[in-house]
């Protein structure tokens, strides 16, 4: 199943720099890692904010549910979730 997420990050004011610094690394890795494994499928900045818009392609919900929240910046992220499918005017025979 594919899914369009958009994630906005907010982390607090007070956040030591290296407490963000670390999990912004974490963050990289575990989402370098599930692109690399075509779960992630695209990976876009909304530009002048921090954000992003992003493609999964996932067995179902709970797929979903359980990456999104292993997230290292999940608990500072507000998420949406827009279910896909394929649209019959499309040209592409396989989604990607």
């Amino acid at each position: 199943m594919l899914f369009h997420v958009k994630m906005v990050v907010n982390l607090p004011q007070d956040m030591p720099s290296e407490v963000a610094d670390d999990i912004k690394t974490r963050e990289r890795e575990y989402a370098q890692a599930l692109q690399q494994r075509g779960t992630w499928r695209h990976l876009w900045r909304i530009a002048g904010s921090y954000a992003n818009v992003s493609i999964f392609d996932v067995e179902d919900n709970a797929e979903l549910h359980e990456i999104l929240s292993g997230l290292p910046l999940f608990p500072y992220m507000a998420i949406s979730v827009t279910p896909l499918c394929r649209h019959p005017s499309s040209i592409r025979d396989d989604d990607r």
